[in-house]
């Protein structure tokens, strides 16, 4: 892989465009099929600020392709809490939840539209379309003449994370082990791995994170900062290397590392504020 590729696959100036009302901020799209050619993921991130007006989205859709809706709060310390009450719809049964949460939307199955009960503090909503590399699959649900169905919506919704990813070595200043919030384990026929963990200081030992390959998957690699004034202060300076090179994140970003790629060690250049690490693996 020449640095030309390696740059390819490198995004830290998302796509913008903006929700109508107030306290949405912008969608943020971290990876596409226009800001990487060929790319069949799509992922996009947005802060939710203050309680939204309107309270909740217009529409039921359905998308042509497998969707995860993560939803996560702003509080390293206490990382389960979201900040807010939503009411989400899948097959048009409503999922409440006040916690950070995961829903996993089969193809063809109608979804949201989420609603707002309360809000109390900052937190993220972020979007991930899978075998997917663009919003053009998604319709209103009222256009489509035969939705598709699941027994039981609750099967979908990841309420309470797993804590399965443990280091062999104990890192300071770093969550561990890490919060996955969607698996086969946790819904069945997901096909996806997501899990991530905050950073609250100057890992140690650094690097912790050492050079591996996933033979038959890809990933996205996502280093998000913590500030919803400025999305893209990712609150530290991290060298990775990817396929032997090395490459500088300095903001909130998301790293495309195809399958067969080697990518490590990453190490801490810098740190001024907590921020997350993210790993979303597709089988």
């Amino acid at each position: 892989m020449n640095e030309q590729d390696l740059s390819r696959l490198y995004i830290d100036n998302p796509i913008r465009s903006n929700l109508e009302g107030k306290n949405q901020g912008q969608l943020l799209t971290y990876a596409s099929d226009s800001l990487i050619p060929g790319l069949k993921y799509y992922a996009q991130v947005r802060w939710v600020t203050g309680m939204p007006e309107p309270v909740h989205e217009s529409r039921a859709l359905v998308s042509d392709s497998d969707k995860i809706v993560l939803f996560w709060g702003n509080d390293y310390k206490e990382p389960v809490e979201l900040g807010a009450d939503i009411e989400f719809q899948l097959d048009g049964t409503p999922l409440q939840f006040n916690r950070s949460t995961s829903i996993f939307i089969p193809a063809g199955v109608s979804h949201g539209p989420a609603t707002w009960k309360s809000y109390e503090t900052p937190h993220r909503e972020m979007t991930i379309l899978i075998n997917r590399g663009n919003l053009e699959g998604i319709i209103s649900a009222d256009e489509v003449s035969e939705l598709k169905h699941v027994s039981d919506p609750e099967d979908y919704i990841v309420r309470k994370p797993a804590y399965e990813v443990v280091a062999p070595t104990p890192t300071k200043n770093r969550m561990h082990p890490s919060m996955t919030f969607m698996s086969n384990n946790l819904v069945p026929n997901s096909n996806t791995y997501l899990e991530f963990s905050w950073i609250w200081g100057m890992p140690d030992p650094d690097p912790h994170i050492m050079e591996h390959v996933h033979d038959d998957s890809n990933e996205l690699v996502f280093h998000i900062g913590s500030n919803p004034d400025d999305p893209q202060d990712l609150g530290a300076e991290i060298e990775i290397f990817m396929g032997g090179k090395p490459l500088m994140i300095r903001k909130t970003s998301a790293l495309y590392v195809p399958e067969k790629i080697s990518h490590g060690p990453l190490k801490w250049k810098s740190y001024t504020n907590p921020h997350i690490e993210m790993a979303i693996i597709f089988d």
